[in-house]
């Protein structure tokens, strides 16, 4: 402690002389005094650090919050108030386990099951109101209008959330990124999605839904009818088309992808409706084992598919049928533009993390619509009927096509309505992270806005009083005439993010349910139980027990 050549230092009598002899090496002995001044120094420092860390602390946990609780209440923003630290997810959580412990009657009336909580506050406070996702105030935006502004917005703006770091472990990509790498790898993306390069992904669509269809008319057999659970059907039947359409492979080698992107996202969304604790998640718990086993074997996967299809491509092999070797070429051009710079593509990382977005978004996406469908069409067996009579019309028993599937008008008010009363995800989420204006708002930074695409899509001043019933013809003259606001429909979002991979899954399902209706009339099963929630996506709970008769 007493090192270094300090010169002579006479402090009192009974501190020893500090001379140029400690340059030596030799210990330089304090007296009892300094010692003790020393201590206390050190003891006011870290009473010091200590105080500021608890001042920053209550700052971020009671006066910030309420400083926005305040700003927002002046502009005639109200809602729940303010809880220490948890916020109001206690109560969502409560609410949703309460609306979760039974099945609703058979309707459309799903909003007060799949966002309980939401819809109360709403009815006590208004369409513009308040909730608290821990310290975070969350404003509810149901005015489209408003809406509009917020997702035709430029990147940089109305941002997306910071998500949970646990998030990362399902995949980023696309969905997760803003400024100018959303920029870029919108642009490298763009070109794989393209209708015209669509076309190629129909047969491997075809190959997909005919190994479905011929699996029910095995189970279905002599009998003539048979109950099926059809969800776990067609999330099977969306893997195979996703992992066809995206490596060039089958289900069964996708199969093992499948299985662990949805227990991953489902471990996501537990830790999701915790108060996120940063390094907790570095604790070695079960959930924490598990998540980032999962992690490690999708990484390993993807990267093998990714890895084969680089080697194939530097053989010479070019045929770019599927969506990882048109977003290799993409990126290949994007690079070779950009003079080879490294820094203009996208990395092997990155790449790794579309395609693993690939997976989970065009898998989930689409299989919960197909089974929504066939959920509503069974309720609704004269829109079933209709529905058919085009497909024979326009097709026969005939294999469908790219341009019949165009001329399927009836299925797609179907499809439309379907994501109307059952979009695949209940809300979007954007943030403040300056002060921004917003129609006749002054937003203050960190604030989130709830966009809650299910709330919207079920308010009867935009659709009228029969809002809840399923009405297919008022998609008759398209998306736009729907309702009283052109933009009060936006299952794949809206604006420059809108999801990339929308005429995707459109394709998909009208293929899919296209192929379904030429074989198959279906009803409900005794054994059915109405019951929407989410994780992640709105999902039957309890199953889509559904009965098959050959046709």
């Amino acid at each position: 402690m007493g090192y270094g050549c300090i010169g002579h230092l006479q402090l009192n009598k009974k501190v020893y002389l500090l001379s140029l002899a400690s340059c030596r090496g030799e210990t330089v002995w304090w007296g009892d005094k300094e010692m003790g001044a020393v201590v206390l120094i050190s003891l006011m420092f870290c009473s010091v650090v200590l105080l500021s860390w608890i001042w920053k602390l209550f700052c971020k946990i009671w006066l910030k919050p309420r400083e926005l609780q305040r700003q927002l209440n002046e502009q005639g923003i109200y809602g729940h108030p303010y809880k220490l630290l948890y916020g109001n997810l206690k109560e969502i959580g409560r609410s949703r386990r309460q609306a979760q412990s039974q099945p609703i009657n058979l309707n459309h009336k799903i909003v007060s099951r799949v966002l309980p909580f939401l819809h109360q506050t709403v009815k006590s406070y208004g369409k513009m109101s308040i909730t608290w996702v821990g310290t975070l105030p969350r404003v509810n935006i149901m005015d489209p209008e408003l809406i509009r502004e917020v997702l035709s917005n430029k990147f940089g703006h109305f941002a997306k959330p910071e998500s949970n770091p646990l998030t990362k472990l399902l995949a980023t990509g696309l969905i997760d990124y803003d400024g100018e790498k959303w920029a870029k790898h919108r642009r490298i993306l763009n070109p794989a999605f393209h209708q015209e390069k669509l076309k190629r992904m129909v047969p491997a669509m075809f190959t997909s839904a005919s190994e479905l269809i011929s699996r029910w008319e095995e189970l279905v057999g002599s009998e003539g009818s048979r109950e099926i659970n059809v969800w776990p059907e067609l999330q099977n039947l969306t893997a195979d088309v996703i992992s066809r359409t995206s490596f060039g492979s089958n289900y069964r080698e996708g199969m093992q992808i499948f299985h662990l992107q949805t227990e991953q996202a489902e471990l996501v969304m537990k830790a999701s409706r915790t108060i996120y604790i940063p390094g907790l998640r570095f604790l070695p718990t079960k959930d924490n084992i598990r998540r980032n086993e999962i992690y490690r074997e999708v990484e390993t996967l993807v990267r093998g598919m990714v890895e084969k299809r680089q080697k194939a491509m530097k053989m010479g092999d070019v045929i770019n049928d599927n969506l990882l070797g048109l977003l290799m070429e993409s990126n290949s051009k994007e690079s070779q533009e950009n003079g080879n710079s490294k820094s203009m593509g996208m990395t092997m990382d990155d790449v790794v993390e579309e395609c693993k977005l690939f997976y989970f978004a065009g898998q989930e996406t689409t299989s919960v619509l197909l089974t929504w469908t066939m959920i509503v069409l069974s309720m609704h067996p004269n829109w079933q009927e209709k529905a058919r009579e085009e497909v024979l019309q326009v097709f026969g028993k005939n294999k469908p096509d790219l341009d019949g599937l165009g001329h399927l008008k009836i299925v797609t008010m179907i499809l439309f309505e379907v994501l109307r009363l059952y979009p695949p995800g209940a809300f979007l989420i954007r943030r403040t992270y300056k002060e921004m204006k917003l129609g006749e708002l002054t937003l203050p930074p960190g604030v989130q806005l709830s966009l809650p695409i299910l709330l919207i899509h079920h308010d009867p001043e935009i659709w009228g009083e029969d809002v809840e019933e399923f009405k297919p013809d008022r998609f008759s003259e398209g998306v736009v005439k729907a309702s009283n606001h052109q933009f009060a429909f936006f299952p794949f979002g809206w604006g420059p993010r809108i999801c990339i991979g929308q005429n995707f899954a459109l394709l998909e399902a009208k293929l899919a349910l296209a192929m379904i209706l030429q074989r198959f009339s279906f009803e409900l099963s005794p054994s059915y139980a109405h019951a929407p929630y989410t994780i992640i996506t709105i999902q039957p709970q309890h199953g889509a027990q559904i009965i098959l008769h050959k046709l």
